[in-house]
């Protein structure tokens, strides 16, 4: 009966500690500490504690951390012969099995100071390594589509190629052996490797938001590269020449910087004139494409230029040009008050454009040699007093001065009209046209006797306004006068 029960003693003391394991074996010592960690894991309380793969304690408890709003805080319990910890050392949290199941490492540190009992210590995200269900989360349909894409077109790239991978994989050794110095290079402080990836990271997110440009820019480079394919032997020289090309590009890039940093400093002014550039982009083309034959023909016109420029350099040097040159500006000084009057005639009243219109007309009746200009005289009556026709005459040709029978002879009688000269424009530039804009005045003689029916005043009042095709004043910036020389005529009766 003794024997039965001290038996049943150790079955039960069995039962106790194999169901107590997991939390540690009574009586025997344990270092504890704590772990601030941003995520858990999918922890549970008796994963193993593990340094350099050995089990040195275990998850004794997990809790949430209350002042934040993700995280939790790992209670360890690790053995007495895993102590004294080094305050430096770090905890990962690391898969055991592709199941899901997880572990502590301990990374112990080099710190000449330990961690108190009860100590706490704080982990990264980085502690945390991707579970797996994640990694496998990334081959999403679009994912796999695009490696089944990729693995076609490798297998497509590389079939074929067994010889030409034979000769890169007998190469390989060669280009191993080269490549220690070259990474030495790349290595030495004074190549600033790290500056220029950081300018490559920088330069990388400037072209980003034009993606899509740069993708046209390749497609306009595979159409070009294609172009080169057609003559092997260009290609060949191109490539011949380029070590001193990049030489020459060693020696003379340095000198751009300055320039170069301006262009930085306008770059954004330019952006939008940039924007409009595309859009303007085809007429410039189309103009290229028009002004090439042109440019074609460009050697042929310059032989013929040749000789002007020869005689234009000959005038050039002859001592008599600077004397006809200033007497050229003297006389354009000469000119220029005239022709501020005379051009609203042309600018405002179109009186250029009628002349000729009249003068087609005008000149119409054949002959035998072409056509010949119409000429209509009215004689005027010799026996009106004082009349055109009137050698002598001691007052204006006057209509009120008219014999009955000359009358019914020759109509109306003749009347002086000489309103010159005609105005254009008034003082502030508004459009006067005079001439051919009044019907036949019957006087307009300022100072003359009212016997007179004559019309001798150089101005008629009022404004006559534009013309049919006239403008109503003066076009925008050009200078102008309504009297020649800025001097109204006088008109001595």
């Amino acid at each position: 009966m003794f024997v039965g029960a001290v038996t049943l003693l150790v079955v039960v003391v069995a039962v106790l500690l194999a169901y107590q394991a997991n939390q540690g074996l009574p009586f025997v010592p344990t270092f504890e500490m704590k772990v601030d960690t941003p995520n858990a894991a999918r922890l549970v309380v008796g994963n193993e504690v593990r340094e350099g793969g050995f089990r040195v304690g275990q998850v004794a408890k997990i809790e949430p951390v209350p002042d934040r709003a993700r995280g939790a805080q790992l209670t360890l319990k690790l053995d007495t012969s895993a102590t004294p910890i080094p305050r430096d050392s770090t905890i990962r949290i690391r898969p055991r099995s592709a199941l899901g199941l997880k572990y502590v490492e301990l990374v112990r540190g080099r710190s000449s100071q330990a961690l108190a009992e009860g100590a706490t210590i704080a982990t990264r995200g980085n502690a945390v390594g991707p579970e797996l269900d994640d990694f496998f989360s990334i081959f999403d349909e679009r994912t796999r589509e695009n490696i089944d894409r990729n693995l076609d077109y490798f297998a497509s790239g590389l079939a074929g190629r067994g010889k030409a991978i034979n000769r890169t994989l007998g190469a390989t050794p060669q280009l191993l052996g080269d490549l220690p110095p070259v990474m030495r290079t790349l290595a030495a402080p004074d190549t600033r490797l790290v500056r220029l990836l950081d300018e490559t990271a920088d330069i990388t997110r400037v072209l980003a938001p034009l993606s899509d440009t740069l993708a046209r820019g390749f497609t306009g480079m595979a159409d070009t590269f294609e172009a080169l394919s057609r003559d092997p032997q260009a290609l060949r020289e191109t490539i011949a020449r380029s070590p001193g090309t990049l030489e020459e590009g060693i020696r003379s890039l340095p000198a751009t910087r300055p320039f170069l940093t301006r262009l930085a400093g306008i770059s954004d002014e330019v952006r939008a004139t940039a924007g409009e550039l595309r859009a303007s982009l085809p007429a410039v083309n189309r103009a290229l494409a028009a002004g090439t034959p042109v440019l074609r023909r460009t050697p042929e016109f310059t032989e013929d230029l040749e000789g002007t420029l020869r005689a234009l350099r000959s005038l050039a040097r002859s001592p008599t040009t600077d004397i006809t040159l200033a007497g050229l500006t003297d006389t354009m000084r000469t000119l220029n008050p005239t022709l501020r009057w005379a051009g609203p005639h042309v600018t405002v009243c179109n009186y250029f454009t009628y002349m000729w219109t009249f003068l087609a007309d005008h000149i119409s009746d054949e002959d035998a040699t072409g056509t010949v200009q119409r000429v209509q005289v009215k004689t005027a009556p010799i026996e009106q007093e004082n009349s055109l026709m009137s050698f002598g005459a001691t007052q204006p040709a006057n209509a009120d001065h008219v014999d009955p029978v000359q009358h019914a002879l020759f109509g109306d009688a003749v009347q002086l009209h000489d309103q010159l000269p005609p105005a254009a424009v008034d003082a502030q530039g508004n459009a006067d046209c005079e001439a051919g804009q009044r019907g036949y005045l019957e006087r307009l003689a300022t100072g003359w006797p009212e016997k007179f029916k004559i019309v001798v005043d150089p101005r008629t009042p009022g404004s006559q306004g534009p013309t049919f095709k006239g403008r109503a004043r003066i076009p925008a910036g050009q200078t102008f006068s309504s009297e020649p020389n800025g001097i109204a005529p006088q008109v001595n009766p």
